[in-house]
């Protein structure tokens, strides 16, 4: 996703990139795809906190999830960085709060569990 994401999207965006652990998930991921277990292991976190940020970036548009199976059975959920290029500029951010929603929170679809 480019530049096109509404204001709440871009909100949603800047608030799951406003955490250490998440952007070190994006690190790892932007050097290899990755399943949940593997990924745990290789940030020193355990599975349910990483699974909770790797929603937090998969509802905003950062990452993408998909499951496999693997040779012997096992159901795997492979994660990796999704195409984005934000730029974060005034212009930008002016553009973004022409469709905020009213209330200041993300509409339904986008709020948080």
């Amino acid at each position: 996703m480019t530049d096109d994401r509404t204001g709440d999207q871009l909100l949603q965006m800047l608030n799951a990139l406003a955490n250490p652990h998440r952007l070190r998930i994006l690190a790892a991921l932007s050097e290899r795809q990755s399943y949940v277990s593997e990924l745990a292991r290789e940030l020193g976190i355990g599975r349910p906190l990483l699974h909770m940020h790797l929603q937090t970036l998969e509802r905003a548009g950062l990452v993408v999830g998909r499951h496999e199976i693997s040779e012997d059975g096992k159901a795997l959920r492979f994660y990796e960085v999704a195409a984005f290029d934000e730029r974060l500029t005034p212009e930008r951010v002016t553009e973004a709060t022409r469709t905020l929603s009213p209330d200041g929170e993300p509409t339904t679809k986008e709020k948080k569990p």
